[in-house]
């Protein structure tokens, strides 16, 4: 349903914005149809006939939980940026998006694959559950390093799962702060910068990270003459879920570790709040209905 010519109800926003309206999409603004997200009251559901998977005996709900998204959506950026056997391959973040497209590309056959994050508690997630190397973008030279690692050339594929609100070390963030402050443009494009930057010659970069609009300073120049693919997409449910529920079953893939505060839906506030300001190990927070 992503890519439906018909589930967005409300296409005159993004059809003015970029010329063509894409699907519609849950919790996501108005731009995007409107559709409640899961904490509202009541969801309306669009095509739910064909939106619902059966989940296996094998598979328990905090694991299935994660194949809605996190799993779906990091599995998507290893499959579409085209990661094969014998690559190297780096996932800016290392969140559960991102762990999962880590996870993805070690199953896929992935030689190495390095995971670029500046919080100590989601790199020990990654080299735990998903096996990965890791590198600290506030410590280490993230582009020599990935350089070093992969003889010089760069990675074959970058995977971008950072999104709108991009953090970095250096002067470009707080241009990107003030840019984004002053509506000079609606998103920070930090870790897309860096993939394109990084990836080998006929690589390949794709942006797993949510944008709503327009970014500036985007390096069109390195991506046209370094020749690179760059692919992006939200999640494409009805292709990948069927799939990962199956891989869940065996033990291949497994996502109960990224839910790192289960709390009352009555404390869904604090709960973004504490994940917003990255305190407590936070890397997701799940909200559970009367628990």
């Amino acid at each position: 349903m992503r890519l439906c010519d018909n589930g967005n109800t409300n296409p005159a926003i993004t059809e003015t914005l970029w010329g063509q309206a894409p699907s519609g999409c849950f919790g996501y603004s108005h731009a995007m149809g409107g559709n409640a997200g899961s904490h509202a009251e009541y969801i309306r559901v669009p095509f739910a006939d064909v939106g619902a998977f059966t989940v296996p005996d094998q598979v328990s709900d905090e694991r299935a939980l994660f194949a809605s998204d996190s799993a779906a959506t990091g599995w998507m950026g290893a499959d579409l940026s085209g990661v094969k056997p014998g690559d190297v391959v780096a996932v800016w973040g290392a969140g559960a998006v991102g762990q999962m497209a880590a996870r993805a590309a070690v199953l896929l056959g992935a030689d190495r694959v390095i995971v670029i994050d500046r919080l100590d508690n989601r790199r020990q997630q990654v080299e735990k559950f998903a096996g990965p190397e890791t590198l600290n973008y506030d410590r280490t030279d993230v582009g020599g390093e990935l350089r070093e690692r992969s003889g010089g050339r760069g990675p074959d594929v970058c995977i971008e799962a950072v999104g709108i609100e991009a953090h970095s070390p250096g002067a470009q963030f707080g241009y990107d702060q003030i840019k984004q402050q002053l509506r000079l443009q609606t998103d920070r494009p930090t870790a897309v910068r860096d993939a394109i930057h990084a990836c080998r010659k006929g690589g390949s970069v794709f942006v797993l990270g949510v944008y709503a609009g327009f970014v500036d300073k985007f390096p069109l120049g390195a991506l046209m003459n370094k020749g690179l693919t760059v692919r992006g997409a939200q999640m494409h449910g009805q292709r990948y879920i069927p799939m990962l529920l199956e891989r869940m079953a065996r033990g291949e893939l497994t996502t109960e570790h990224l839910a790192t505060h289960v709390m009352p839906l009555d404390q869904a506030p604090e709960g973004y709040r504490i994940f917003k300001e990255k305190e407590d190990g936070c890397v997701r927070a799940v909200f559970v209905p009367g628990n």
